[in-house]
């Protein structure tokens, strides 16, 4: 148990790719009462999958840890891994586990999808985003391909945060921030598309209900967790929708996370539609807009160069000129799902601590090269860097930051931004207030402050060079 309340209580739940949190919130104040975590598993091999069963189990074990705080919540809401495919059978029970955001997979449907309805510019303009092989429109069409059976079986197809919302009210209902994800709801017009479903074949009918911003999807019905039955539930989100509202974020302010995955979002108010694909042009949680790109290969890539040279992870060293593109898995942005890590300039004095330092590098480039299109040109050049996500406790990571960068940086004190945000989407809900501005009186995103450097040039150079000379074998 943390701090004694002053306000009503709520619960916000961040549903990640490897576990669950659940924080018990003051509503006022933004004090973590109580917060419990339970772990998933996630397949190996080609697919990334997971039996959405256990998230709803680890949602419970969760809150569970949370104790007598729990039951006292006025409200709940749900932060989820975007993209995922839930597809559910007549009764509610999964047809197969969840192919998740990382399964690249279904990168030749998404190739072919983009071919089939005008190119990518065509998908920009209507979608918002080109749908790359995340999206859950490519992960649909993978599944109508190459298992049929498990296709036709499906009565309901859902998100994983809509998984964990129907349980908990009975109702199946999205929002359009992880709508915006799936590649069938239309930034342009704000609703599913009724030309895309009919051409992967999926019926609208197996889709939830997009409420509205602030808008509750019902009252939790749910009988064995341990929260009080009739306590509101608003929509959730996406994660990255949640971490923005658990900033409290203001449009043009950058983000960089470094998580499993790296991502780059702002705000803003204007939709986006990037041609080129880097920028997936997400809705935000609020009624804005969320432009983010995301790197597959970051922390994870990063710590598997360090165990490979039998080195810490803060052990990097300067100098010397060796580039490394730690495209270990695939890679989303840039768009190559069959990449492999590609090292370009070794000598005989190159130090084990400066390869480090050339993973963390790449990893750091292909984020900060996806900012630009991330931000509104009227962003200001010089708008401090919220630095978030477990690698942003880094010292190696954040001054490769600021080294590539050229930004100041603040990392905030809140560690669990996605499972706060869902707390303020909650407590906006039960205080009908906006969840950012209720996040900004928490202060959530207060924290340490890191004055710009110059910009590493020489290094932001060589990254160029190889990243455009590497590209047929980056291909292969």
């Amino acid at each position: 148990m943390g701090a004694q309340a002053a306000g009503p209580l709520v619960v916000g739940v961040d549903s990640s790719t490897q576990s669950t949190k659940a924080l018990v919130v003051d509503a006022v104040t933004g004090a973590v009462i109580a917060r419990g975590q339970a772990p998933h598993t996630v397949s190996g091999g080609a697919g990334k999958e997971s039996d959405p069963r256990q998230w709803w189990q680890a949602l419970g074990e969760a809150l569970a840890q949370c104790g007598d705080a729990a039951r006292q919540a006025s409200a709940v809401s749900v932060g989820g891994q975007q993209h995922g495919l839930v597809t559910l059978d007549a009764a509610g029970a999964p047809v197969r586990p969840a192919m998740l955001w990382n399964d690249v997979r279904p990168a030749p449907q998404s190739e072919r999808l983009i071919a089939e309805r005008g190119g990518a510019a065509a998908w920009a303009d209507r979608v918002g985003s080109v749908p790359g092989p995340a999206f859950t429109v490519a992960k649909w069409a993978w599944l109508k391909a190459n298992e049929p059976a498990s296709a036709a079986a499906t009565a309901a197809v859902r998100l994983p945060h809509d998984y964990l919302t129907e349980r908990l009210t009975g109702e199946a209902v999205t929002d359009r921030g992880d709508a915006s994800g799936t590649g069938w709801w239309a930034s342009s017009t704000e609703s599913y598309d009724a030309e895309i479903l009919a051409h992967i074949g999926l019926d609208p009918a197996l889709l939830p209900r997009v409420a509205l911003p602030g808008e509750a999807a019902g009252t939790v019905h749910a009988g064995h967790l341990p929260l009080p039955k009739g306590a509101l539930v608003a929509a959730g989100t996406g994660d990255n929708m949640a971490a923005a509202l658990g900033l409290g974020l203001r449009p043009g302010r950058p983000v960089l996370s470094l998580g499993t995955s790296g991502t780059v979002y702002a705000v803003s108010t204007h939709r986006p539609a990037d041609p080129a694909g880097t920028v997936a042009g997400f809705a935000d949680a609020r009624g804005d807009w969320l432009p983010l790109a995301c790197t597959l290969n970051c922390t994870l890539a990063v710590d598997r160069v360090a165990a490979l040279l039998g080195r810490d992870r803060e052990s990097v060293e300067d100098g010397g000129e060796v580039v490394m593109l730690p495209f270990l898995d695939g890679e989303r942005t840039p768009n190559l799902p069959g990449a492999s890590g590609l090292v370009h300039g070794l000598r005989h004095d190159t130090t084990g601590g400066q390869l480090l330092q050339a993973a963390y590098d790449g990893a750091v480039f292909t984020l900060l090269q996806a900012l630009d299109r991330v931000l509104d040109a009227d962003a200001a050049p010089d708008a401090p860097l919220l630095l978030i996500g477990g690698g942003a406790r880094g010292r190696a990571w954040r001054e490769t930051v600021r080294r590539l960068s050229g930004r100041p940086v603040v990392v905030p004190e809140a560690r669990e931004l996605v499972a706060l945000g869902a707390a303020a989407q909650a407590a906006g809900l039960l205080l009908e207030e906006d969840p950012a501005a209720v996040a900004r009186r928490w202060e959530t995103a207060r924290g340490a402050e890191y004055e710009a450097r110059p910009r590493d040039e020489a290094a932001w150079e060589r990254l160029t060079a190889t990243l455009a000379d590497g590209a047929p074998l980056l291909r292969r």
